[in-house]
């Protein structure tokens, strides 16, 4: 039985962290109705007797105690991690996997980076260490945080060259939000682009989400809510939509945005939660689809976005499910994947799925999405026998596209606007530890990506036919 460890860091990690281990608990709460620690749950909850005085682990095949949640909260602002204490989480965190501050990080990626990561380094390690010590076989580290702000850019990805320096062996899989050009803090070009030198450094894989594009989804669902044909009828209890439990107090604006990429991390750890037919082990999403090392950006897709009014899905709106995965509607980042050029892909089913139907769909697609010559045969499958709860199904499409060098492109052009004027560049150079010539080395780390991305998709109108087979001469 192997672990994962999830890492949340700043405002917005907290935030979505929080959603995932709501949504985690309600889903193994379907399926295992007689309350007993399994190994399902063993793979990202530790199971602890708090009538002993350390709160001693309990093993597998128990009964639930007391569920702790594998993770580790950072935040340099106590806001978001209160709330967490004060909701009906409580009781799954405890003192050694918290780490805060009051004063935060003031959108600054060098305070986070240079002096709250130079302050908090041991600290982090320390819990860290804590947290692996708990687990039998570690398997996984997923870090969650934003691009835009300060703690989220900036101690987001010190945690993540940390987690490199003494975890070097164990998979580091980054969900990371960057900002929309109408964001409201004017310095986050600056801290995305620092951030972006440090996830293409240390990370194995990344999954980027738009904010731009949640906002689109999310107005979407909503106006999909107001029709009044039956078929569109979004169910209450919809784990994409549904607004209870984890923070307490009334909806806000952006929980709904944090629901779906909660759901992309349910559905990207369901193999390692749950059984299946096919299940797809969390290592080897980077060996099969990062072909290179600094090429290890994962556009994901979800679908279905919402949950429809009859359970009971006929196989045409299964064959709907594959064909939305690769539309830019249903795409986490604004991006269209079918101009650009597939390094690879995988596809993580859940639900009542067969192979045949996989396959079948696998075949049809692939004329319209054009594959790199090299890899043409370029899928990876897993298939999970636990849907989400409202669903009957769901599928999470994760692609190394070369459409990705769009967003990057954006965002360059977004830094280079205000780093020609040297804008708001004293607010980090007065920070100890940062020099200009940062900026000059992480805008050319980004280039240097777009352009790897570029070379690749230059390509796409060469490719190479099959080699003729070799005939047995008679």
């Amino acid at each position: 039985m192997t672990q994962s460890i999830v890492v949340h860091v700043g405002q917005c990690g907290n935030q979505i962290g929080c959603r995932f281990w709501d949504l985690a608990l309600r889903e193994h709460a379907h399926v295992n109705k007689e309350g007993l620690y399994d190994e399902a749950l063993g793979s990202f909850f530790r199971n602890v007797d708090s009538r002993e005085i350390n709160g001693g682990a309990c093993a597998v095949g128990g009964r639930i105690q007391q569920l702790k949640a594998r993770a580790v909260l950072v935040d340099m602002e106590e806001g978001v991690v209160n709330k967490i204490l004060q909701g009906p989480l409580r009781e799954m965190f405890d003192s050694t996997q918290l780490l805060t501050d009051v004063s935060g990080s003031g959108n600054n990626w060098a305070v986070g980076h240079m002096t709250y990561g130079s302050v908090y380094r041991e600290q982090i390690v320390d819990k860290l260490r804590k947290a692996a010590e708990h687990c039998d076989c570690l398997q996984c580290f997923f870090l969650i945080h934003s691009m835009g702000g300060g703690t989220g850019s900036g101690l987001g990805t010190k945690v993540l060259s940390l987690l490199n320096e003494e975890f070097p062996d164990v998979c580091r899989i980054v969900s990371s939000i960057y900002p929309s050009a109408e964001d409201d803090v004017v310095t986050s070009p600056y801290n995305s682009v620092l951030a972006m030198m440090e996830l293409t450094e240390h990370a194995h894989c990344v999954m980027p989400v738009e904010n731009q594009s949640l906002v689109e989804i999310v107005n979407k669902i909503k106006q999909m809510s107001h029709t009044r044909r039956p078929e569109s009828v979004i169910r209450g209890d919809s784990a994409v939509i549904s607004g209870q439990g984890g923070l307490s107090g009334t909806e806000k604006p952006f929980d709904a945005m944090n629901n779906i990429v909660a759901n992309l991390l349910l559905n990207i750890t369901s193999s390692a939660r749950f059984d299946g037919s096919l299940n797809m082990d969390l290592n080897e999403i980077a060996m099969n689809l990062v072909p290179f090392p600094r090429l290890h950006y994962l556009l994901p897709s979800l679908t279905p976005l919402y949950t429809l009014a009859d359970v009971s899905v006929p196989t045409r709106r299964l064959d709907q499910m594959f064909s939305d995965a690769f539309s830019k509607d249903h795409q986490l980042i604004r991006a269209n994947p079918k101009r650009g050029l597939y390094l690879a892909c995988a596809l993580m089913v859940r639900g009542n799925v067969q192979m045949s139907d996989l396959r079948r769909n696998i075949e049809r697609l692939k004329p319209s999405l054009p594959f790199v010559s090299w890899n043409q045969e370029g899928w990876k499958t897993g298939l999970c026998s636990v849907p989400p709860v409202g669903h009957s199904h769901s599928l999470l499409a994760l692609a190394n596209n070369t459409c990705v060098m769009s967003t990057f492109m954006e965002l360059r052009e977004r830094f280079t606007k205000l780093y020609r004027k040297k804008a708001h560049l004293h607010h980090y150079l007065h920070v100890e530890g940062m020099e200009q010539s940062l900026f000059s080395e992480a805008v050319g780390s980004l280039s240097s990506l777009i352009e790897e991305y570029h070379l690749l998709d230059a390509t796409k109108g060469k490719l190479m036919p099959d080699a003729p087979r070799l005939c047995i001469a008679r």
